[in-house]
């Protein structure tokens, strides 16, 4: 999948640090104690954000065009960019058991090598995915 970049409003906080809103995703706050720590936290709630849309059967939404959208005094736009697949790799590790067909030879071969075929199997998939 490829990445995805949404809007994000970063707003001043009164007692330091900043809060972070999406206008594309108004569900979608977080906060942090400096820029960084906001920064990494809207990654986190835009996927949180993103993934839980997906569960329940809804769309993305759009990407507003960060020309049209005017920050409030004390607040500016940064435009968060999002990997889906990294992310569900770094959160959604949950191992889920499969049953697979090969060929006698090809298993023999594998065995004899000494392979991890979950490992082999999850490597080729990854890379097909990305592809």
């Amino acid at each position: 999948m490829k990445k995805l970049f949404y809007p994000a409003l970063f707003h001043k906080a009164e007692e330091g640090g900043f809060w972070v809103s999406f206008p594309d995703l108004p569900e979608c706050l977080t906060q942090g104690d400096d820029l960084t720590q906001a920064y990494e936290m809207a990654i986190d709630a835009l996927g949180l954000a993103l993934t839980s849309r997906e569960k329940e059967k809804q769309q993305f939404p759009s990407m507003s065009d960060p020309t049209t959208i005017t920050p409030e005094p004390d607040s500016f736009l940064v435009v968060i960019e999002f990997d889906l697949l990294a992310y569900k790799k770094r959160t959604n590790s949950r191992a889920v058991k499969k049953t697979l067909s090969i060929p006698e030879w090809l298993n023999e071969a594998a065995m004899a090598m000494d392979l991890n075929f979950s490992q082999v199997l999850q490597e080729a998939l990854i890379s097909k995915i990305q592809a």
